[in-house]
């Protein structure tokens, strides 16, 4: 049995707390041992980052820390299949997701702040004086210090380092919790960080939320900032604890997010769209689309067209390239989104397809799939249509007009992302700036530049991170005033 162990001050080392098992979802096997780590674990990994902060990490130029994490993202390139294998084995997902998505992109992330920390400059301005020989302002970037890293389970190495290397772009040392359900890649990483980083730079502990890891991550008073992503509940008991320290927080939080497609829509285009934006990692992105709005004109038809779309998904092996359908991530999380199925119906839903569980006649039968579910038929404040299932799971219902579908959409608590469908250029543009999302994309979804702001509004986060906007997150502003 393979056993994962906590990196800290460049040292793997067992976790004070024991050993919990890492499952795999497509069987319901235990892949791995995973040390658990405790309180006294977590300070340990503090202490080994204030250490690196004050030690030849803190004296590193910027082009230099950009040079080292250009390193690791080569290096992540390099051992592909490694991660690739990871990441297949804790989340179930299809391996030509896996290998188009989640690993490319966790080792674009630290190549671009890489490339980001080489041309980081800062603000200069001249002031007048009343003696008329003037003085000169300039912002200095300091580091926050110790920076708590707290990620999820869906998109594990991708988010992961999304945090992590614009963090050390800035000139911080993390401590990094990964989901409790996703802990290889986080460990590969690990190796590769052991290679390339001053010890103390990057540390890893395993652990839980509410008195584990987390918590210790949360509550320790030398953590100057945390950044987590996950359950809106979760970054609310997060920021609570945050205030009694004055801690930095940057919360990417849930979604309910709306679809809309117009009459005038490509049809084609907007249900390649859907499908995608939907069912996409098994719904288990906080961008999909749970919400789908459709004007009437073509609502039957694309009801009937989602329908055939989902029914020829298909789920099992991740390692056969016609699989195109994952497990969900957990047992637990399975009887969660279950527990939606049946709610959708006693709330009166017409289920158009899915709403239970596959079947496969062999060890898939253990693992934790689910059948992707659409309906229609509810009111907009039925629960299955309000809360986040996070699941392979749409309510598809019928708009008339502009004005109407704008209102539906923005009856939310949430407000991370939406898409819009539309060859009306003029329309695109008014309903865009009428949403009440962090990010709207029209005529496609999920695609991202780096460099732009990323995050949500209302329970679907706090801050923006992506490009400058995470640098500026991860910085200290420092104004120096010096009298001509």
């Amino acid at each position: 049995m393979k056993k994962l162990q906590l990196f800290i001050d460049g040292n793997f080392v067992d976790g004070k707390a024991g050993w919990f098992d890492n499952v795999n979802p497509v069987n319901g096997k235990i892949v791995s041992q995973v040390a658990h780590a405790n309180a006294d674990d977590v300070d340990a990994a503090v202490k080994a980052g204030k250490k690196a902060l004050e030690g030849e990490w803190g004296r590193l130029s910027l082009q230099e820390r950009g040079t080292l994490l250009s390193k690791v993202a080569d290096r992540i390139n390099e051992r592909f299949d490694a991660f690739l294998a990871a990441e297949i084995e804790d989340t179930g997902k299809p391996k030509g997701l896996a290998s188009a998505i989640d690993i490319p992109r966790g080792a674009a992330n630290f190549q671009i702040f890489a490339d980001q920390a080489r041309s980081f400059g800062s603000e200069s301005f001249m002031q007048s004086t009343p003696d008329g020989k003037g003085a000169l302002h300039y912002v200095q970037r300091m580091p926050l210090g110790v920076v708590g890293v707290i990620c999820p389970w869906n998109l594990p190495l991708l988010l992961m380092t999304w945090k992590v290397a614009p963090a050390l772009a800035a000139g911080n040392t993390v401590v990094v919790k990964p989901s409790e359900e996703t802990p290889s890649t986080a460990t590969l990483l690990a190796e590769v960080m052991s290679e390339i980083l001053p010890p103390g730079v990057f540390n890893l502990v395993h652990g839980f939320g509410p008195g584990s890891a987390g918590e210790a991550i949360t509550n320790h008073p030398d953590i100057s900032a945390i950044t987590f992503t996950g359950e809106s509940s979760t970054g609310e008991a997060i920021m609570k604890r945050a205030a009694e320290g004055m801690k930095a927080v940057s919360f990417e939080l849930g979604g309910k997010n709306p679809a809309i497609i117009f009459a005038d829509a490509d049809f084609d285009k907007a249900l390649a769209g859907t499908m995608r934006s939907v069912f996409a990692n098994c719904g288990q992105v906080c961008l999909c689309s749970e919400r789908v709005y459709v004007q009437r004109p073509i609502f039957e038809r694309f009801v009937a067209a989602l329908k055939h779309g989902a029914e020829k998904l298909v789920p099992g092996d991740p390692y056969d390239e016609n699989t195109s359908f994952g497990p969900l991530i957990s047992k637990q999380h399975r009887e969660k989104v279950l527990s939606y199925y049946a709610l959708a119906l006693e709330e009166g839903a017409t289920l158009v397809s899915g709403g239970g569980v596959p079947h496969f006649s062999n060890d898939f039968d253990e693992g934790f799939f689910v059948e992707p579910t659409i309906w229609t038929g509810l009111s907009e404040d039925a629960r299955v249509v309000k809360e986040e299932i996070f699941g392979p799971v749409c309510h598809i219902q019928v708009f008339d007009d502009e004005d109407e579908v704008i209102k539906m959409a923005n009856n939310s608590e949430y407000g991370l992302a939406a898409a819009v469908w539309t060859e009306n250029i003029s329309r695109a543009h008014r309903v865009s700036q009428q949403l009440e999302t962090g990010i709207v994309w029209v005529n496609d979804w999920f695609l991202r530049d780096l460099r732009t702001p990323f995050g949500g509004v209302k329970r679907s986060g706090l801050g923006r991170e992506g490009g400058i906007y995470s640098l500026n997150f991860y910085s200290e502003l420092k104004n120096i005033c010096i009298k001509l």
